[in-house]
């Protein structure tokens, strides 16, 4: 990079497609801080080829005989400078939206960063002047959905103009190659522990200008889908893994006082957190407490890990006598009594009889236990807040 004290290697990747009124602008920009560029032409049927035949001598360029997708071009763009031995990759947009000056601000974070293991996206002001109300609502849209899915909150998840770690991208497959590219890429890099942070960056909307291909109603599905499956993937392995990875690195003893007693949430917030947990592990949800207790952890912003922790209250041991208390409370509730005992459950499984009554009597155990179990929780996590108080006061 031009006037940079970094040690990293970096290029530019600016993928276009159709965009011969910005482009030249943009390549101009961009060499006036770098030059090592690399130019992908997804597939253009305007001047685009002609104008960077002018840039022969200046920039990479690789070129599409078909439009295949921003994702796809994006994919291409960081194999290239990857096997360029190329440590990151900046990107920005050919349609003149970014500002090329704001590139050393992304090598100064990087620099100042401890290690390479960062990812930054660009954060727009959305709420200025002359941003397409849906452009605003789409961001939102996908914060959301990216908070759930890591638990980072960002301002802008859908700005084109980042800084990518090649050496985290190179180990891993990436399945998409539309618009989506650009989300599911800062999802998984996000799981594999990779931090992503806003940088804040100027940005232009000049339409009498600027094409977008975003086409609303086929790309908005396409990111609805990936979300449905990026969620699912969430729930059923990404929150158990990060929780058992915890447990394995801090051990029994001092995960409980870290992560449940040195819980820096409130005790009322761990205290409903145990409730939720031991509510859903006892109800008849059988194969989807997982999903279910972390998703209403999120939901309700109480701690995952404490709402998980007690939702396995319904391990395989004690299977059986919680299915036989539920039943047996279900036939309080309704007035009947049936012969079966407690080995009758690991048997023949005979509750199936007796489903309705099993399924009420399961909610009403549930219920119970998580009152009396949140009520116990808070009064134990009060009374170790102030000790650890009075023991912080001298």
């Amino acid at each position: 990079m031009k006037n940079q004290s970094t040690k990293t290697s970096i290029c530019v990747i600016i993928p276009t497609y159709n965009n011969e009124k910005t482009l030249v602008r943009v390549i101009d920009g961009v060499l006036n801080y770098s030059n090592n560029i690399i130019v992908v032409n997804d597939g253009s049927t305007d001047s685009t080829p002609n104008i960077l035949g002018n840039y022969a001598e200046k920039v990479d360029v690789i070129a599409f005989e078909k439009n295949q997708g921003k994702g796809k071009a994006l994919r291409e763009g960081f194999k290239f400078a990857i096997n360029k031995g190329y440590d990151f990759a900046i990107t920005i947009d050919s349609d003149g939206q970014h500002f090329p000056e704001d590139i050393p601000s992304f090598i100064n974070a990087l620099e100042a960063h401890p290690d390479e293991n960062l990812l930054l996206i660009g954060s727009r002001n959305m709420s200025q002047e002359g941003v397409p109300k849906k452009s605003s609502f789409g961001n939102k849209f996908s914060n959301f959905w990216f908070w759930f899915e890591t638990g980072i909150k960002l301002e802008d998840t859908q700005s084109g103009y980042r800084l990518y770690p090649l050496h985290a991208i190179k180990k891993r497959k990436f399945f998409t190659n539309k618009f989506e590219f650009e989300i599911e890429v800062i999802v998984r890099l996000a799981w594999a522990g990779i931090k992503v942070k806003n940088m804040p960056v100027k940005v232009l909307y000049d339409m009498s200008e600027r094409v977008s291909h975003f086409r609303p109603t086929i790309d908005f599905a396409r990111i609805s889908v990936l979300n449905t499956v990026l969620v699912l993937i969430t729930l059923l392995y990404i929150k158990p893994r990060d929780l058992f990875r915890r447990l394995k690195k801090k051990g029994i003893k001092r995960f409980f006082l870290e992560d449940f007693l040195g819980s820096q949430d409130s005790p009322k917030k761990k205290a409903l957190s145990v409730g939720l947990g031991v509510f859903i592990g006892l109800s008849p949800l059988w194969g989807f407490h997982t999903v279910t207790v972390i998703f209403l952890a999120m939901l309700f912003k109480l701690n995952k890990t404490i709402a998980f922790a007690f939702s396995n209250v319904s391990l395989p041991p004690f299977i059986p006598f919680i299915i036989y208390l539920s039943s047996k409370i279900g036939q309080y509730i309704y007035g009947v009594e049936f012969s079966y005992k407690l080995d009758d459950l690991t048997k023949d499984f005979v509750i199936l009889e007796h489903l309705e009554t099993y399924i009420v009597g399961s909610f009403v155990l549930a219920t119970i236990a998580s009152l009396v179990l949140t009520a116990l929780s808070f009064l134990l996590f009060n009374l170790v807040r102030n000790k650890n108080v009075i023991v912080n006061n001298g």
